[in-house]
């Protein structure tokens, strides 16, 4: 974080940033309507966008079951910021609840389930209405939410609330998971709409040429992957020479051809006229129109069911049995199968056999599969509901948003390959009376006691690590005699970590991540055995994380958000011939793997291809799009606002020393590096705020008119090349400049944000007025801006393999002299003990005026170049590189990879 004048901190505090406690589901209430909070959900933001963010914070959710999976989906769920959730449950709390239910503990036992857990769930987010119930389930009670959820539910009235449910077009969601076993159905009703399929960026295209014709060929260049598929629609942008594409209409296209980056158009435009040049093809996104069958005519005629292995393809049908007939099991017995118990494994088998026979849809039944379904569905393990409660939540949210498709409608899941490879009996699974009883009965005693032995080290307590730690406590990993948990990270809690790593609250920020994570854990069950450090893993940390200390474990969990970090920590697990396992999310997607010793393949063994980095030249002089504006705007920021204050710090700390440095290397790299301490301490030095205004519009003057009037005087818009061809043709954009006009509020924000933050680094105090637009635009246009001379000569880069170094000239050295002496004499008028403050940049404060400055620039030149703008949050998403995250893909990834 950048040191500031108290002044300036003041006025960057003056915009009061809202509290959770204040807030509306992580909405500030405005009079414009609805406000989100993109200091808390920033990360979420980036994966739903606002508009279904809106749709979220209006959803109300009945959870019906407040077991492990019921508060692994309510957790999720108020994280994610809906309007309110109910918690129903008209059962006790049991000991052997306590394996999958985090909010319980052994003083809940024997009060109602879902009022013990309501004030933790509230924790969570204190925005959202979290109430407890157990009331009649009656259609008026049920009539007042958007999404019900049914755990621990029997089969008759399931279908009798979905019956209410598909009438009033309530989304409808019944999950259940029996020891290794699960499944889900969803009935959304009748016409639901999915408005965004997949949430993805509609791919875009910047097109090379056009043959019109029947049908007609449109090739794209080459810079860029063209995502097209056969059968899209669409629309057309910016082509000159074809008037009639541009009117936004879908177009079918086909005839994709990846690599030569072409379509055709199932069009005729052979009397369109003739293409000239330019055009931009954007995929449209077409809202999908589902219709879902209730859950009684579903259950016998259940559609295609979703798979989640493909060597089990006849699994979900065989299991769609299978929950019938433990469902029946329980109606008849009043209970579930006991663990391991051969005789009731025989009568579910019996049962499933009679509905198959009965079935319209009558399937291969594997009685193996059946009979283990019998053995462990008396169980109740931390990883599965984890991993359910995932995907059942973003089902809630798809439901409530209409953002990505549903699950359509049955999805069955098991975990068989979990088991001991031994056979377990009835007495391997006796109860101990502990809260591991219920994971007792699905493991074994054998393989829960050596759980409780292991030696675990989870590297990193962000999303991912909040999530491994508590499932190792409801596993009772590490709490044995001989175990032991160690969990290290060297990060703190920030606000906008609040939104998915769940074991963090608002008093915990700024409080180290791995302490807090411990802590909470430990709430969860005292037993654990957990040791918190705050080094981050790395070959600088290996006195701390020392041979001595690898040979010790028995498994590394890696939580980390960085590739780097995998690596290192994958190759340490490699030479000390250690288990691993890694998992990562982005987005709604997850991946998880599995690495064992002499085995599987290790993390670093695969590597994905580096990200592709646009030329020097695209950013600098030919942006094509607005990641180019805001990596451009990007580098302004840290240059001037960061760097530029640094150096001339450095300089003002030891100007003797700094000036030999700088004479005895007295070539083009030194020449330009005092020209930056030069320009900070003598041409743009401020004194006043004034001067800070003046900065700011002389810095858009610069930018934003005589760059680009340059640029255009060299290379004229008829320009061209060696070859003949037009210079200005795709993908690049021919300019036009901008003058600032303090009657545009856009350029009046860039001027704000810029004097502000160049009064913080010069140490100047900021006025009230600053904080008023108008009267920033009444102080700007008293500045006298330059008017613009063309130069002769100016070489501007045009190759895409050129960089931006300085090239070496015969005057290095007689300017670097002239330099050393206008900044001595500078140096000697300036106060003793005077420095700048460099302005480290920060995304994630939203009043600090760093994405204020950021997004005006990367806007203002997305404008001279006519690439479409973008509001601040885009503009933060992709200058601060912000990975887009959610609460119920993590939660998925980490028990996914446990139960592994």
């Amino acid at each position: 974080m950048s040191k500031r004048s108290p002044s300036a901190a003041d006025f960057s505090s003056a915009a009061k940033r809202p509290k959770m406690s204040s807030a509306a589901n992580g909405f500030r209430n405005t009079s414009a309507g609805q406000d989100i909070d993109e200091d808390l959900h920033s990360r979420q933001l980036a994966v739903y966008g606002r508009d279904s963010m809106r749709r979220l914070a209006a959803s109300q959710v009945l959870i019906l079951g407040a077991n492990g999976l019921g508060v692994e989906v309510a957790k999720n769920v108020i994280l994610a910021g809906v309007k309110a959730v109910t918690i129903h449950d008209a059962q006790d709390v049991r000991l052997q609840d306590l394996s999958a239910q985090f909010y319980l503990s052994e003083a809940s036992v024997g009060t109602n389930r879902a009022t013990a857990c309501r004030d933790k769930l509230q924790e969570l987010n204190t925005a959202v209405a979290v109430s407890a119930s157990s009331a009649e389930l009656t259609e008026q009670f049920i009539s007042q939410y958007q999404v019900v959820v049914c755990t621990n539910t029997m089969m008759k009235e399931s279908i009798l609330l979905n019956e209410i449910c598909h009438k009033l077009s309530i989304g409808f969601i019944k999950a259940d998971i029996y020891g290794i076993f699960a499944n889900v159905f969803c009935d959304f009703g009748q016409g639901f709409k999915v408005l965004d399929v997949d949430g993805e960026e509609a791919a875009t295209a910047i097109i090379a040429s056009i043959l019109p014709g029947n049908p007609t060929l449109v090739t794209c260049v080459d810079d860029e992957r063209m995502d097209f598929q056969d059968g899209q629609l669409v629309t057309f942008s910016e082509v000159d020479g074809l008037p009639g594409l541009n009117d936004k209409k879908p177009r079918r296209i086909q005839n994709v051809k990846v690599q030569a980056h072409s379509f055709e158009l199932c069009e005729d435009t052979s009397t369109y006229g003739q293409y000239q040049r330019g055009g931009i093809v954007t995929v449209h996104k077409e809202t999908k129109t589902l219709d879902f069958k209730p859950l009684a005519q579903a259950l016998d005629d259940p559609g295609e069911f979703l798979l989640s292995d493909f060597a089990k393809m006849e699994r979900p049908g065989i299991l769609h049995i299978g929950f019938q007939a433990l469902n029946l099991f329980q109606e008849e017995n009043g209970r579930l199968p006991q663990a391991y118990d051969i005789a009731d494994a025989t009568s579910l088998v019996q049962l499933a056999n009679k509905i198959n026979d009965q079935s319209s849809n009558k399937v291969d039944l594997d009685e193996d599969v059946l009979q283990k379904l019998s053995f462990t569905a008396a169980g109740e393990l931390s990883p599965m509901a984890a991993m359910f409660g995932g995907i059942v939540g973003q089902e809630v949210m798809k439901a409530a948003s209409g953002k990505f498709h549903p699950l359509y409608q049955f999805f069955y899941f098991d975990s068989i390959e979990s088991l001991p490879d031994e056979a377990l009996s009835p007495e391997d699974v006796a109860p101990r009376g502990d809260r591991y009883d219920a994971q007792r009965a699905v493991i074994g005693s054998k393989l829960q006691d050596k759980l409780q032995d292991m030696q675990v080290f989870l590297v990193g307590a962000g999303a991912l690590g909040c999530e491994f730690i508590k499932n190792f406590a409801m596993m009772g990993l590490g709490i044995g005699a001989q175990g032991q948990v160690t969990i290290t990270d060297d990060d703190v809690i920030e606000k906008s970590n609040l939104s998915r790593q769940f074991l963090f609250r608002d008093w915990d920020i700024g409080s180290a991540k791995s302490t807090a994570a411990a802590k909470a854990a430990q709430a969860i069950n005292p037993a654990l055995k957990v040791t918190a450090l705050q080094n981050r893993v790395s070959p600088a940390t290996e006195d701390v994380f020392h041979d001595k200390f690898w040979e010790s474990l028995d498994l590394v969990v890696n939580a980390l958000d960085n590739v780097n970090a995998r690596l290192y920590v994958d190759s340490r697990c490699v030479y000390f011939g250690k288990p691993l396992l890694e998992s990562g999310t982005l987005g709604p997607k997850c991946n998880t793997q599995v690495v064992i010793p002499n085995m599987t393949e290790n993390y670093g063994a695969s590597r994905d291809p580096p990200e592709k980095q646009a030329p020097m030249c695209t950013v600098h002089s030919f942006p094509h799009n607005i990641d180019h504006c805001l990596t451009f705007a990007r580098s302004e920021f840290e240059g001037h606002l960061e760097k530029a204050p640094a150096e001339a710090n450095a300089f003002l700390l030891q100007p003797a020393s700094y000036l030999q440095a700088v004479r005895q290397s007295s070539d083009a790299a030194a020449r330009e590096q005092l020209e930056k301490v030069f320009e900070v301490l003598v041409t743009d030095c401020c004194k006043t705020f004034q001067d800070c205004i003046q900065w700011a519009c002389m810095k858009f003057q610069f930018q934003f008119h005589e760059r680009i009037a340059q640029l255009i005087y060299t290379f004229p818009e008829d320009a061209s090349t060696s070859t003949g061809s037009l210079f200005w043709s795709a993908p690049k954009r021919f300019p036009q400049p901008l003058t600032f006009d303090p009657a545009d509020p856009s350029h009046v924000a860039f001027a704000q944000a810029g004097a502000i933050l160049k009064a913080q680094v010069h140490n100047i105090e900021v006025p009230s007025w600053a904080a008023d637009l108008s009267k920033v635009s009444e102080a700007a246009g008293s500045v006298k801006l330059p008017t613009f001379k063309p130069r002769q000569g100016v070489h501007i880069e045009t190759d895409p393999k050129g960089t931006a170094k300085p090239i070496a000239n015969g005057d290095d050295t007689a300017v670097i002299e002239d330099l050393i002496s206008q900044l001595e004499d500078a140096q000697r008028k300036l106060p003793g003990g005077f420095k700048l403050t460099p302005v480290v940049f920060e995304k994630d404060v939203d009043t600090n005026f760093h994405m204020d400055f950021i997004a005006g620039l990367a806007n203002m030149r997305a404008r001279n170049y006519k690439i479409p703008e973008v509001d601040k949050l885009k503009a933060k998403l992709i200058a601060g590189k912000i990975i887009p995250a959610i609460a119920t893909a993590t939660a998925m990834a980490t028990g996914t990879v446990l139960i592994l």
